[in-house]
């Protein structure tokens, strides 16, 4: 298989998949330190996967992003919320546009690599939520960087229409060892176990069948 894409790659368990399941054809990733609460955590896994499978990984700061927009995502522990990985509890957890942002980027960077695809892995877990993870964003944006690039840089989003507990199940048969990638959206040192991204982790390990060893601070509050 050529290896011709470019891969946006953040450190958690969908990216981390992606880039196991389809490293024949990954020549290069990329991840973005934006000044999520979790972006330092999820950059050491996506270094770790990445020398695991021998793929480059270039690392681009988007500090203004920190600096100048506004989500609990990028304010602090504090500012996130409890409960569910559901649309009305985890609103407050969107960065505006940050996908468009990064795919512009990633296109950039794939197109002056002389590469023919850049990756994303949203999944359909995120589609009620955050409006740059949808089919029709996807679609547009994929238009647009087709349109945009001098070589047509192609838009892949395999995992569009999974839930991310069948991405899990993929990467249960990859063999992939999920404590070594991170989605608590606190930051802390171990995961919170309460708030949406942790039990969205939690139930999708479950799904998948796999034995889920994340170390969470609230341990029985996270199994509710």
């Amino acid at each position: 298989m050529e290896k011709d894409s470019l891969m946006v790659l953040s450190g958690g368990m969908d990216s981390v998949t992606m880039l196991h399941e389809y490293a024949p054809s990954i020549a290069l990733a990329v991840t973005f330190d934006y000044g999520s609460n979790h972006n330092a955590r999820e950059i050491a896994c996506a270094r770790l996967h990445c020398a695991s499978l021998g793929i480059p990984l270039v690392e681009i700061p988007l500090e203004f992003m920190g600096r100048y927009f506004s989500s609990s995502l990028l304010s602090g522990a504090d500012a996130i919320p409890d409960g569910d990985y559901a649309d009305d509890n985890m609103r407050s957890t969107v960065v505006p546009f940050r996908n468009g942002i990064m795919l512009a980027v990633a296109s950039g960077l794939a197109e002056s690599r002389g590469l023919k695809a850049v990756m994303l892995a949203n999944h359909a877990g995120d589609h009620t939520i955050y409006p740059d993870c949808r089919p029709e964003f996807v679609d547009a944006m994929g238009a647009a960087i087709a349109k945009g690039t001098f070589a047509g840089v192609e838009l892949r989003a395999p995992y569009t229409g999974l839930t991310k507990g069948q991405i899990a199940i993929r990467g249960a048969s990859l063999g992939i060892d999920y404590s070594t990638t991170y989605s608590c959206y606190r930051g802390g040192e171990h995961h919170c176990g309460t708030c949406g991204t942790c039990r969205e982790r939690r139930e999708a390990l479950a799904e998948a069948g796999i034995d889920d060893t994340t170390i969470y601070v609230n341990a029985a509050s996270s199994q509710e």
